[in-house]
């Protein structure tokens, strides 16, 4: 497969596999690391967590499979993010959701999620929600300390504007590597905000939650991804492709901002479907005839 260059020293795979719901594929230790091997031997090699994903279970979880077999490690890149105080029994004495970017809470979290996954490092970390109290000069002592004690190799954001992106990144030494936000034919909110642009011109690949929408553009409910479901059902007919979710895929791997596309699944299957729409070609005229059906209205 295909590799993105995140950095000097980051390549990340074209396509990642997102970690979210992992507790709710029911999979135990073996079947779990099968899943692993298989994703890797399909060319994913990406894969992206979050301290918060399945009320703070999924790392753990992660971490007990890939501990039946160390040797994948060195074959992954690890990503994982904090910064989101969640409500949970495990936290009793939390009375309300919030962010947390201070100094001490990101590297204790960083050393709980490096414990939970079983790994002396992660390969990207990212500040999982922009807040609006946020001390910049704290983020970069603290990846200035994981950096140097080889806990956290590169830092990035999630959900960041580009004002957000340029702020903090005017307080690190190091490139923010990537900004993992909600990209899809339903959701044009960063084509139409400048944040792609800005991407791009800081030769920065974002990554892509939730590509298929939450799967409401394979089974529309409103009138808005009936008419997305329709475009792609024209072009999938166009190029002789049954699967829709190849299609939209391909609209995504086509910008030029290289989105990395996150995707969420335990079915190998569905991952070996996001490989192969790598291979799908969509004309310029076809990419406009799905966004332009998002938009409800022709371009200007």
């Amino acid at each position: 497969m295909t590799k993105i260059k995140l950095s000097p020293k980051l390549e990340f795979s074209r396509i990642a596999l997102g970690i979210w719901r992992l507790m709710d594929w029911k999979m135990n230790d073996q079947e779990l690391l099968s899943f692993l091997k298989q994703s890797i031997e399909a060319g994913v090699t990406t894969f992206d967590h979050a301290d918060i994903y399945g009320d703070y279970e999924c790392e753990a979880a992660f971490g007990k499979a890939l501990q039946l077999d160390p040797s994948l490690r060195s074959q992954m890149q690890l990503v994982t993010k904090c910064g989101i105080k969640l409500k949970s029994s495990k936290f009793p004495e939390r009375y309300l959701k919030y962010y947390d970017y201070s100094k001490d809470y990101i590297i204790n979290q960083v050393e709980q999620s490096l414990k939970n996954l079983q790994t002396d490092y992660v390969d990207v970390l990212l500040l999982h929600r922009p807040s609006p109290f946020f001390n910049p000069m704290e983020v970069a002592t603290a990846f200035e300390e994981l950096k140097t004690s080889g806990k956290v190799n590169h830092l990035g954001v999630s959900n960041f504007t580009a004002v957000q992106f340029e702020s903090l990144q005017s307080y690190i030494n190091e490139p923010l590597v990537t900004n993992q936000i909600e990209i899809s034919p339903a959701q044009l909110e960063h084509f139409e905000n400048g944040n792609l642009d800005y991407l791009i011109q800081k030769r920065v690949s974002p990554m892509s939650w939730s590509p298929l929408a939450g799967g409401s553009l394979l089974n529309p409910q409103d009138e808005k991804s009936q008419r997305i479901h329709t475009a792609l059902q024209t072009v999938a007919d166009q190029i002789e492709e049954r699967d829709l979710s190849k299609v939209i895929y391909a609209w995504l791997l086509m910008h030029p901002s290289h989105i990395i596309p996150v995707i969420g699944t335990g079915k190998i299957e569905r991952l070996k479907t996001a490989v192969a729409s790598l291979k799908i070609e969509l004309s310029i005229e076809q990419w406009f005839s799905i966004y332009v059906a998002s938009q409800g209205k022709d371009v200007a």
